[in-house]
């Protein structure tokens, strides 16, 4: 197993059902990902916003989802990217979810975890839909 990180770029795409499940798959292929490639050191910081961004794809849309992860000049970059165009809600501030609300704090999670997030339009294979990001730099 490398215990240095890769300085080439790199990308992974994963094309996932609207499934449960899916979500699980993904954390765990996520892991290996970047186990493989030298980040353990990004795994438990980049595991919480990851399951967060397909797990928001997965509940919120009906048509395919995907999470690509990427790796570039020192920067991990997670996205889901989903069929629903709809920009993703404004992540809610800490103080405005209820202790015993069951949604609301997914985008806020991403938020706080990583340095940066975000959201763009974006089509795939002739569907349209959006890309929701989030980016960590490697300490």
């Amino acid at each position: 197993m490398p215990e240095t990180q890769s300085q080439e770029p790199w990308e992974y795409t994963l094309y996932i059902p609207t499934d449960p499940r899916a979500v699980t798959v993904c954390r765990r292929t996520l892991r290996l990902i970047l186990t493989m490639h030298g980040l353990i050191g990004l795994v438990d910081l980049a595991e919480l916003p990851a399951t967060e961004l397909v797990s928001n794809a997965v509940r919120h849309t009906k048509g395919p989802v995907a999470l690509r992860v990427c790796w570039a000049g020192g920067v991990l970059r997670i996205g889901a990217w989903d069929a629903d165009p709809k920009p993703p809600e404004p992540p809610k501030a800490w103080g405005r979810v209820g202790e015993l609300d069951e949604d609301g704090r997914g985008l806020a999670l991403v938020r706080a975890c990583s340095d940066q997030w975000g959201w763009q339009p974006l089509a795939r294979h002739g569907r349209r839909g959006k890309y929701v990001w989030c980016e960590f730099a490697a300490a």
